[in-house]
């Protein structure tokens, strides 16, 4: 039996609707280098609960940090460890359905953040 975060699609008067649900994935760039930062632990987290949590591969990205996500406020939370700025928590708005990419570049001097494609 499938669970609420399982439902692969719904059908309703004879048509096939996807789930109404979101993905996320990140990429962690050091600016300072222009290449992606590896080893940088990522979690999701929902009202003060952890839902996903991913570790940078060697380019600086989580493809897949979190699936099945409902609609709502979740934030995600960069920790890079022995870098001037430790910690970096992002709060983002998932609408209904669709894919979010939140890149995060970051330089001893600076940070930034954008909704990706």
């Amino acid at each position: 039996m499938y669970g609420p975060a399982d439902i692969r699609s719904v059908r309703i008067a004879g048509v096939r609707y996807p789930p109404l649900v979101a993905s996320l994935s990140t990429h962690v760039l050091d600016t300072a280098t222009g290449r992606g930062a590896a080893g940088i632990v990522v979690a999701v987290e929902r009202d003060g609960a952890e839902v996903a949590r991913g570790v940078t591969d060697a380019e600086g990205r989580v493809r897949e940090l979190a699936s099945s996500l409902a609609a709502g406020r979740y934030r995600l939370v960069f920790d890079l460890a022995d870098r001037f700025f430790r910690r970096v928590a992002l709060d983002v708005e998932l609408r209904a359905e669709g894919h979010y990419h939140v890149p995060l570049l970051v330089s001893p001097f600076g940070l930034t953040s954008y909704r990706g494609s």
